[in-house]
């Protein structure tokens, strides 16, 4: 049994990603689809596969350089300096083919097709070609008569659809055209009236061409939602959640055979997070790689955080346990005293302090895809300068610029710096990267953590808009978090007081600068709900905390 691969083509539906990548490299599951149905064909027999070339050629040979693969198996590339069409391909491999005959598959089908049916189907009849069909409404156009003849390929609308899945006759060389770049279709539509080319069609059948960005991301969903859930991938239920202030997409994965699940537990579902594809130079790879290597440390030192079940780093996918629906500020938005969300909050502050403490052993900085600690640069340039340029500027219109403040905020960041217990920080604890389930917190959105001060966590959950806790509450909480982290001479609280002090003012900017960017640039409008709360927080900080050292920000702020 032998096979020809289509793998030649630009890729133009792909587009910028295919100028870097030849598409059947793509991957699912972290195998590319080359591989896949290169082994499908081993595994139905096949001991010879061709793949024809052309686009990125090199990187596809040295591909299959690398493939483990038996020795008795025959598997490389053919080159065509000219892209010959599909049947021209066909063509060029006539000194290979002619005494068997052979499969020839479309490099971008992805499909659960059992090819050894196919296979069995075409010796059977008397056919030059058994092209296999299947109903998909966006594709039908091939008619065929009562005994599955192929009738016609140009029916939009009519009929059923190829799979880009075929078994060739070596008879079919006695019908090549005289040209040596044509269309396989075209060649295989004037021998339909000589009742040649058959149809066999596929019951049940999982098929995908993933040949746009939009086909591909959701066949990749699926592969990983499946290899997640034990489940077949056409037995898989995939559905869109809200997304957050990211550019990442969120969905809700299930087996087809479990009703719908609408409690908390979501037992026998996952949680998908696309990314979007992942080439090292589209920049998206280092936060994707930094969510896994973070999510599995964490995971595997018993933090609490949901567990990493499958991923694909090429196309950006993770499959991670589904914690329900409950953020922390949904949960408290529902309790009816503040004693039960203090008590919540406890909770929290406990894990937290279990996330630096513990998070921090053995944490490899490779892993970071922003900075590997909390320092001065990233205070300036991610929470001040960002605060100027996002929102004062950006939002309000006032023409402040950051130089004229940035004595000022060089203090902060010093502040910030000092004093402070470091750990692992999460980077952005607020409620809504705080799930509950069954009364327990845990934290997700880790991949940006990093060494950094305990307070700047502690800061963004107390501070956190999305709750607006009560500054009494506040203050007992922080007064907790020193109990548990036995902070007991009054020297030690003051200068915990005081990093968590300037770690509250440099996240207030932050925050403040990204609700900003989130609802004017990112048109997310309901961010900017949030942005009166964290104004009237930054606000409060100035009237109480600042010093005389920055007086020009007290004064900017306060006539917001």
């Amino acid at each position: 049994m032998n096979a020809l691969i289509l793998a030649a083509g630009f890729g133009t539906r792909m587009l910028p990603y295919t100028r870097i990548l030849p598409k059947p490299l793509l991957t699912l599951g972290g195998k590319p689809v080359l591989q896949h149905t290169i082994e499908r064909l081993i595994q139905s027999g096949c001991r010879r596969i061709l793949i024809n070339t052309h686009h990125l050629s090199c990187q596809i040979t040295e591909f299959l350089d690398h493939l483990d693969v038996a020795p008795d198996l025959d598997i490389r590339s053919v080159h065509e300096p000219l892209i010959l069409d599909t049947g021209g391909a066909i063509a060029n491999v006539k000194d290979v083919m002619e005494n068997d005959c052979f499969f020839v598959i479309n490099s971008d089908v992805v499909t659960d097709i059992d090819l050894t049916s196919v296979w069995r189907f075409h010796l059977t009849n008397q056919a030059l070609a058994t092209l296999v069909l299947h109903d998909r409404a966006a594709y039908n156009q091939v008619t065929m008569d009562a005994d599955a003849w192929i009738t016609g390929f140009r029916s939009p609308g009519q009929g059923l659809a190829f799979t880009g899945i075929q078994v060739l006759s070596p008879k079919i060389f006695d019908h090549l055209p005289d040209k040596r770049v044509f269309s396989s279709i075209d060649w295989y539509a004037k021998l339909c009236p000589a009742k040649k080319i058959k149809a066999y069609v596929a019951p049940d059948l999982f098929w995908e061409d993933i040949g746009t960005i939009d086909a591909y991301s959701r066949t990749a969903r699926l592969w990983i939602s499946a290899k997640a859930l034990g489940s077949s991938v056409k037995h898989v239920d995939i559905h869109a959640l809200s997304g957050d202030g990211s550019d990442r997409s969120w969905f809700r994965a299930k087996p087809q055979s479990n009703p719908p699940c609408a409690s908390e537990e979501s037992f026998g579902s996952v949680v998908v997070c696309d990314h979007g594809i992942c080439l090292p130079e589209t920049g998206r790879r280092a936060q994707m790689d930094a969510f896994v290597a973070i999510g599995n440390h964490l995971y595997q030192n018993g933090i609490c955080v949901p567990q990493i079940l499958a991923h694909d780093a090429l196309s950006g996918v993770v499959a991670v346990q589904d914690l329900g629906n409950l953020h922390l500020a949904d949960v408290v938005a529902q309790l009816p005293d503040l004693s039960q969300i203090t008590g919540l909050y406890e909770k929290v502050i406990d894990r937290l302090i279990l996330f630096s403490r513990k998070g921090a052993q053995g944490f490899d900085l490779s892993w970071t895809c922003q900075t590997p600690y909390y320092s001065r640069n990233l205070i300036l340039e991610n929470e001040c300068r960002y605060f100027v340029n996002r929102f004062v500027q950006g939002y309000l219109g006032k023409n402040i610029d950051f130089d004229a403040l940035a004595d000022e905020f060089h203090f902060i960041a010093d502040q910030a710096l000092n004093g402070g217990i470091n750990g692992l920080m999460h980077r952005d604890c607020q409620s809504k990267n705080i799930m509950i389930k069954n009364g327990a917190p845990f934290f997700i959105d880790f991949q940006a953590a990093r060494i950094g001060p305990l307070q700047y966590d502690l800061a963004s959950l107390l501070l956190d808009p999305y709750v607006a806790l009560p500054n009494p509450v506040q203050k007992n909480l922080l007064a907790y978090a020193m109990d548990r982290l036995n902070l007991i001479s009054p020297d030690r609280r003051q200068q915990f007081e005081h990093n968590f002090d300037y770690c509250s003012l440099t996240r207030n900017l932050q925050i403040l600068g990204a609700f900003a960017y989130l609802s004017r640039v990112k048109g997310k409008l309901w961010f900017e709900t949030y942005i009166p709360t964290a104004t009237a927080s930054l606000k409060r900080w100035m009237h109480t905390k600042a010093p005389d050292a920055i007086r020009r920000l007290k004064k900017l702020v306060l006539s917001l």
